[in-house]
């Protein structure tokens, strides 16, 4: 794509929408087809299973993890038990806390879809931001 910001505003309106000062409702279609919708790719989501994995990982965890394993070597099984089984919960937790937390987020990312005015066939309209596409003239 060109670097539009080392060109003057008649430069940037011309290459982008040609005599026009604004864009139709077809041209707006086909350049959302083309360029896609004005928002970030969002990230491969996790499985259940990744994130209850991924609460092994921590240092203090691995730890307590060997402890276990030498519990159970010196033949203190109650010992060993115990820690697995805390280790196991603390996982459970944190795994909950994890998606409840995500799910908070894409909540949010709803409620504050911003909005955007754009001169569209003419006239000055107020669309959602994921629908601004290149060459809409946006009023701040």
């Amino acid at each position: 794509m060109k670097a539009y910001y080392n060109e003057t505003v008649e430069t940037v309106r011309r290459d982008l929408n040609g005599e026009q000062d604004f864009l139709t409702n077809e041209e707006v279609k086909r350049r959302q087809e083309k360029f896609g919708f004005n928002e970030l790719a969002e990230g491969k989501k996790k499985s259940g299973l990744q994130i209850f994995l991924e609460q092994y990982k921590d240092f203090l965890v691995l730890i307590l993890i060997v402890s276990a394993v030498v519990s159970l070597f010196l033949g203190e099984t109650e010992s060993a038990a115990v820690i697995l089984v805390v280790i196991t919960m603390n996982a459970i937790l944190g795994t909950v806390q994890t998606i409840k937390a995500e799910n908070s987020l894409e909540s949010l990312k709803q409620l504050a879809a911003p909005e955007a005015k754009v001169v569209r066939n003419g006239a000055v309209v107020r669309i959602p931001g994921r629908e601004i596409t290149v060459g809409d003239v946006v009023h701040l």
